[in-house]
């Protein structure tokens, strides 16, 4: 079997928008002084899909997120000649050989994400080849089913609509659900009270059966998080993720060593160097690769057998098939994230736009099917009208 062609398009929303709140989510960018819309850099309305066919006719599917429209050149114009021609179960020399041929601007970042698509795609590819699941080739069935938690909960300084949501996630079965801050450094001591505010109203409305977790999208300086960290203590959170930007490795460390529950991290973090040094360094609890960016499932595979050694969890973000498969087949996933489907609002939940197949979670619990071939995943003809698609 011999790789005959890779396609590439960008999949760019044009439909419905749902816009955000005001303060619905903290990020790096709210340090700075803004005259618009901060988190506007942080949305992800385009998606890009490589497409990778083989002489037998079979075609593997990969994905990226991450600046859809240069992750597409650098597909085309440095990725695809790599493995026009090869064998796709040559993945690791081809994942080497991409990585070692960009490695002078690729290995971090968009080049690590456009690495991500090629390399899902071999692993569909190689699935489908032997009519076996991806999870099957990773290792097979580690877990009955997946548990997950709800990811969305954006802050609302309207706790009535916010409490409403989280009860939806209650009524659904979900028994750990995740929130967003909506207030950070500039916000000053009143910020810090509507942040207590928001965490207390979910934590009474819960009880103390439901693992919450706290998410700060890298909105947070090292000193605001010291100071938050004892204040949020009481409310026994499943873990404060991404408090401060991902290079701030120091920053991350120091909150482990201060912090009475886990602080994650990872969403921006690559390859396996990245996250040796993240263990190395205790720097993290939790570890939340995304496996459409940080390398694909050869390179998350490997995050994996190094977390699993250093008994770190990995819960990856955004949840999605390419994430799911690496969690059914590892004992180092104990759950995942799931993005309820909604209208497009930040952006993750473009993924159920593109793409169809994607299992829905039943009382807090998904499931993969032991007979579907590749990631079982296809790419949607329903929603095609609602995007600008660039070839």
């Amino acid at each position: 079997m011999k790789i005959t062609r890779v396609r590439t398009r960008v999949f760019e929303w044009k439909g419905k928008v749902v816009p955000p709140q005001q303060h619905f989510c903290t990020n790096a960018s709210d340090i700075l002084f803004e005259r618009g819309d901060a988190m506007g850099s942080f949305r992800f309305h385009g998606w890009m899909v490589v497409e990778i066919e083989t002489d037998t006719g079979l075609i593997g599917i990969g994905n990226c997120a991450l600046a859809p429209r240069v992750a597409k050149l650098i597909v085309d114009q440095y990725l695809a000649p790599i493995v026009m021609g090869e064998d796709p179960f040559d993945n690791e020399y081809l994942w080497q050989k991409m990585y070692r041929g960009t490695l002078a601007w690729g290995r971090k970042g968009i080049g690590m994400a456009a690495i991500s698509a090629v390399d899902i795609a071999l692993w569909d590819l190689m699935g489908k080849a032997v009519h076996r699941p991806v999870f099957k080739l990773l290792g097979g069935r580690t877990k009955e089913k997946i548990p997950c938690y709800a990811s969305k909960l954006y802050a609302n300084d309207d706790l009535d609509v916010f409490l409403a949501e989280a009860k939806g996630y209650l009524a659904q079965g979900f028994t750990s659900v995740k929130m967003r801050f909506g207030y950070g450094p500039k916000d000053g001591p009143a910020g810090m009270l509507k942040n207590i505010a928001q965490v207390r109203a979910l934590r009474e409305l819960v009880g103390d059966g439901v693992d919450i977790m706290l998410e700060c999208y890298m909105g947070w300086t090292l000193e605001y998080a010291r100071r938050m960290i004892p204040r949020l203590a009481e409310f026994n959170p499943r873990w404060l993720e991404e408090p401060v930007i991902a290079d701030d490795i120091e920053g991350y460390a120091e909150l482990k060593k201060m912090s009475p529950f886990p602080i994650s991290g990872g969403e921006h973090e690559f390859t396996s160097y990245g996250f040796k040094d993240l263990l190395e360094r205790r720097a993290v609890d939790v570890i939340q690769y995304d496996t459409n960016r940080v390398g694909g499932i050869t390179a998350a595979q490997k995050i994996n057998a190094m977390a699993e050694a250093w008994s770190v969890p990995v819960i990856p973000h955004a949840g999605q098939m390419h994430n799911y498969h690496l969690t059914m087949a590892s004992t180092a996933s104990p759950m995942s994230e799931f993005f309820p489907v909604f209208d497009v609002e930040v952006g993750n939940e473009l993924f159920y736009y593109v793409f169809k197949g994607e299992p829905q979670p039943e009382r807090g619990f998904l499931q993969l099917d032991d007979n579907l071939p590749g990631l079982g995943i296809e790419i949607s003809t329903e929603h095609l009208h609602d995007f600008n698609i660039i070839e």
